[in-house]
């Protein structure tokens, strides 16, 4: 049954981090004109088509989660192009420990497991930085990197479900 339960909250975690993408991207709009203050916001980047940023962004020590999402993908996406270098995918340990070199805390992290609960590798992992009551929710899998700004959840947490102890 454990099991079970953990399956199901993965499931949850990856419908509502869904759902909170589907609803950011639904207010985008083809007029051009001033963005609406939001609490929510996504971006959506892939390994084969990383935007080339202008100025490479930076982390904004005291910042919310919302003036961190551009470094907190931008770490990320070097994460994954030097894992692909290498012939590999970037995991938890991979992104967590890249995030902590990059500035973030590693107290304020959590990460879902790189091996299911049958020890097959996961299709794709989780992994979050809680800033200032609102949550970097980034996850990967399948070639394709995205990530959201989403309201910290009542546990105090970013993520539902079994998250790994980031012990390295």
């Amino acid at each position: 049954m454990h099991a079970s339960w953990q399956h199901t909250s993965r499931m949850l975690a990856a419908a509502l981090a869904c759902a909170a993408l589907a609803g950011a991207l639904a207010a985008c709009t083809s007029t051009p004109g001033p963005a609406p203050a939001s609490s929510t916001s996504a971006t959506s980047t892939s390994v084969s088509g990383t935007p080339t940023p202008t100025a490479t962004p930076v982390l904004v020590p005291g910042g919310t989660a919302a003036e961190n999402l551009a470094y907190f993908d931008y770490v990320n996406s070097q994460t994954i192009s030097t894992a692909a270098a290498q012939n590999q995918t970037a995991g938890g340990v991979a992104f967590t420990s890249a995030l902590r070199t990059g500035g973030f805390a590693i107290a304020d992290m959590q990460v879902t497991p790189d091996i299911t609960t049958v020890g097959v590798k996961a299709d794709s992992i989780q992994f979050s930085v809680a800033m200032k009551g609102q949550c970097l929710v980034g996850q990967y899998g399948f070639g394709q990197y995205h990530s959201l700004v989403a309201p910290l959840l009542g546990t105090g947490k970013c993520l539902i479900g079994d998250t790994r102890a980031i012990d390295w």
